[in-house]
C-alpha cells in the first residue's frame, strides 16, 4: 500500500519536496483499549489536529494550530463535523465490509488517506485519496481521470456506484480546491515552526567487539532524515540492518543502522563512515567508523560531526 497505514499508526511520509497535506483516518474493530475511530490531519510530515470517538471536540497539536482555532473558530466546527460524519459513516463501513468478507470476528481496520501535495515554487499540485482494509489496498480515486479504481472484487460496486453519483466531481474540488487553501492556511500560521531544524547527536554503539556496530542518530527534528553505512564513498546495502524512525519523550526523534563487521578486516575500518542527513539538504553528519569512537559496555568516546541540515517523517497518534 502506498499511503495507508496499519493500525499501529506509526506513518512514515517519503515524499518530502512540495508541501503536503494529509487526512488520515481509521476505523478499528476488535481491538480492545484503542479508539473505534481516529484521525489526524498532517503538514509537512507534522500531526498538527487529532479527534477520535472519545473526543467531543477536534485537538490542534500544534501551538500554531492552537492560535489558528482561535482566531478561526469556524475552522473549528468546519473540523468538527468532519470528524463526527466520518467517524458516522466508518462505523458503518467497516460493518458492511466485514459482510463483503464473510467475517464475524477478529480484529479488522478500515483506512482512509486524502490529501494534497503544493510545490510553492512551481505551483504544480496533486492530489490522492485512498483506502484500505486489513493492510491492503481497497479502493482509490484517480484524480487524473476522476474515476475510482477498484483491485477487490467486494468494491467493484462502489466503483460503478461512485463513478457516476457525482462523488468523483465531490473529491475533485475536495483535493484541488479545498486541500490547497487548507494547506496554505495551516503553512501561513505554522511557517516558521515547520522550517525549524535541530540536528541531532550521533553515536556508534556495539555490545561486544565481535556483535554488529550500530550507527544511532537521536534527537534530531524533523524527522525527514536518514541514517546510512557507507564503504569508499559509497552507500552499503548487504550486511546493513536499519530500523525505524522513532519519536523521543521530547518531540524529537532517533533512528539506528547496523553494520554486521564480521568480515570487516582492521585495515579496512577506516573505508567505512555512517552518514546522517535530513532530506533535501547537501550537508551531512559523518561518523567514521573508528574503534576509539565506539561506545561499549566499557565506556565511550566522542563522536566526529560535519556539517548540517533537515528532513524525513514520523508520527504516532495519541489523545495527549
Amino acid at each position: 500500500m502506498k499511503r495507508l497505514f496499519t493500525f499501529l499508526l506509526i506513518c512514515h511520509i517519503a515524499s518530502l519536496e512540495p508541501h503536503s497535506l494529509w487526512y488520515i483516518l481509521s476505523a478499528t474493530t476488535g481491538i480492545s483499549d484503542f479508539p473505534e475511530f481516529l484521525a489526524s490531519a498532517v503538514v509537512d510530515g507534522v500531526v498538527v489536529a487529532y479527534c477520535d470517538n472519545s473526543l467531543k471536540d477536534t485537538k490542534p497539536k500544534t501551538h500554531w494550530m492552537s492560535k489558528l482555532f482561535e482566531e478561526d473558530p469556524q475552522h473549528v466546527q468546519w473540523l468538527n463535523n468532519k470528524c463526527l460524519l466520518n467517524r458516522l459513516d466508518f462505523k458503518a463501513t467497516i460493518i458492511t465490509l466485514k459482510q463483503r468478507f464473510n467475517q464475524s470476528e477478529g480484529v479488522h481496520i478500515f483506512q482512509r488517506t486524502n490529501g494534497c501535495f503544493w510545490d510553492d515554487e512551481t505551483g504544480e499540485f496533486d492530489g490522492f485519496n485512498e483506502y484500505g482494509y486489513d493492510g491492503d489496498d481497497l479502493i482509490r480515486f484517480d484524480l487524473k481521470t476522476l474515476t475510482w479504481i477498484s483491485p477487490r472484487h467486494q468494491t467493484v460496486i462502489n466503483k460503478h456506484n461512485w463513478d457516476s453519483d457525482g462523488s468523483s466531481l465531490f473529491w475533485k474540488y475536495a483535493l484541488t480546491e479545498d486541500c490547497i487553501h487548507f494547506l496554505k492556511l495551516y503553512l501561513n500560521y505554522g511557517k516558521s515552526s515547520l522550517q525549524t531544524t535541530v540536528h541531532p547527536s550521533v553515536s556508534l554503539l556495539q555490545k561486544t567487539p565481535s556483535s554488529v556496530v550500530t550507527c544511532h542518530a537521536t534527537g534530531f527534528y524533523p524527522e525527514r532524515a536518514t541514517v546510512f553505512w557507507r564503504k569508499d564513498g559509497q552507500e552499503l546495502y548487504e550486511g546493513v540492518e536499519k530500523g525505524e524512525i522513532l519519536p523521543n519523550n521530547d518531540g524529537t526523534f532517533q533512528m539506528s543502522v547496523d553494520l554486521n563487521i564480521s568480515s570487516v578486516t582492521a585495515e579496512d575500518w577506516r573505508r567505512y563512515d555512517c552518514i546522517f542527513l535530513f532530506a533535501g539538504l547537501k550537508d551531512i553528519i559523518t561518523t567514521r567508523l573508528d574503534r576509539t569512537m565506539i561506545r561499549t559496555n566499557q565506556g565511550m568516546i566522542q563522536i566526529e560531526k560535519k556539517g548540517s541540515f533537515p528532513l524525513v517523517f514520523v508520527f504516532h497518534w495519541n489523545n495527549s
